[in-house]
């Protein structure tokens, strides 16, 4: 099934094969051609009942111009509870019109999930609970650092200016690698608040001689402007052809602020062709969740069903 046009086909990919980073085993390809997927949403309560498998299409036009075609499968699933899901997911893209909303709309099941079972373990009088989850979530990006080793450090080569001296270095974390068929990928993590730190950054990853001499070193960053309520964005896929954006799409899709990412890649000498996207988004995930930057699905709604405006920053020319 071809999109109507190269840059709806190029969305539907991106947000694919970020679907498929973020749920991992339980994202599921039913027909590739057809743009059929399935995914097996969980309450995250270890209760086996409520769970639910929801059946997408997508259309040519999708997400520029038609909803996504699906199917909820689930035993309890019936009567008034269908009808309210029906409705609230048919809500989630009609504030979203034009948007990718499968991420939306799987963290709305997940959050009816949730509600059923704790209403279920309660009794029928419990009262939801969402708004409690909301304060207990709310603006919570605190993470705890941890210090870098010197011979874990890296950087790149950028000329950091006088300027740029007068701000911190942010710290700089590391995630596990990912091996696949002798290439390697890393995820590097740091908190930023400015271009000029993102740039103190990359330069400080690079004086690490295992990362400057990898293949690529792909990055992305987001930074929340609370004056305007805008974010700073860019990415750059350093020679690895649509992994930056992809990369940023992830990053846009989970809602992270304040912070970079970079994955570097060492190539082993075998093309490992589309699994190279997915482990660039596995490392980044990975890292993300770890260091607690992936907010809780009710918050994560509430964020995407705005329409935000982004500031773009200009990208460097690729060397």
């Amino acid at each position: 099934m071809a999109a109507s046009d190269p840059e709806t086909a190029q969305r539907q990919i991106d947000e694919i094969d970020a679907l498929s980073s973020i749920y991992g085993d339980d994202w599921c390809v039913v027909d590739e051609d057809e743009r059929i997927f399935c995914i097996k949403i969980g309450d995250c309560l270890e209760q086996p009942k409520w769970t639910l498998c929801l059946q997408v299409i997508l259309p040519s036009e999708y997400p520029a111009s038609a909803p996504p075609i699906y199917q909820l499968n689930a035993p309890w699933l019936r009567g008034q509870d269908y009808i309210e899901l029906t409705n609230s997911l048919e809500e989630i893209y009609v504030k979203n019109l034009g948007e990718s909303i499968l991420y939306l709309w799987v963290e709305k099941i997940r959050e009816v999930l949730i509600e059923k079972s704790q209403s279920s373990d309660a009794g029928p009088s419990i009262e939801k609970i969402t708004e409690e989850i909301d304060e207990d979530n709310e603006e919570d990006y605190s993470v705890e650092y941890q210090p870098v080793q010197e011979d874990t450090i890296k950087t790149l080569n950028f000329v950091i200016s006088e300027s740029q001296e007068d701000e911190e270095l942010p710290p700089i974390n590391h995630g596990n690698p990912i091996s696949d068929r002798r290439s390697t990928f890393q995820a590097h993590l740091a908190p930023v608040v400015s271009p000029k730190q993102v740039k103190m950054v990359l330069a400080k990853l690079y004086e690490n001689k295992k990362i400057a001499s990898a293949t690529h070193n792909i990055y992305a960053y987001r930074i929340y402007c609370g004056d305007k309520q805008t974010y700073l964005q860019d990415c750059e896929d350093d020679g690895e052809t649509a992994a930056g954006g992809r990369l940023l799409h992830l990053m846009q899709i989970l809602n992270v602020r304040n912070v970079l990412v970079v994955v570097s890649r060492w190539y082993g000498g075998i093309l490992l062709g589309p699994d190279r996207f997915k482990h660039i988004n596995n490392c980044a995930r990975n890292i993300l969740v770890e260091y607690s930057y992936t907010n809780s699905a009710e918050e994560s709604s509430k964020q995407l069903g705005k329409n935000k405006r982004v500031r773009k920053d200009k990208k460097r020319t690729e060397h």
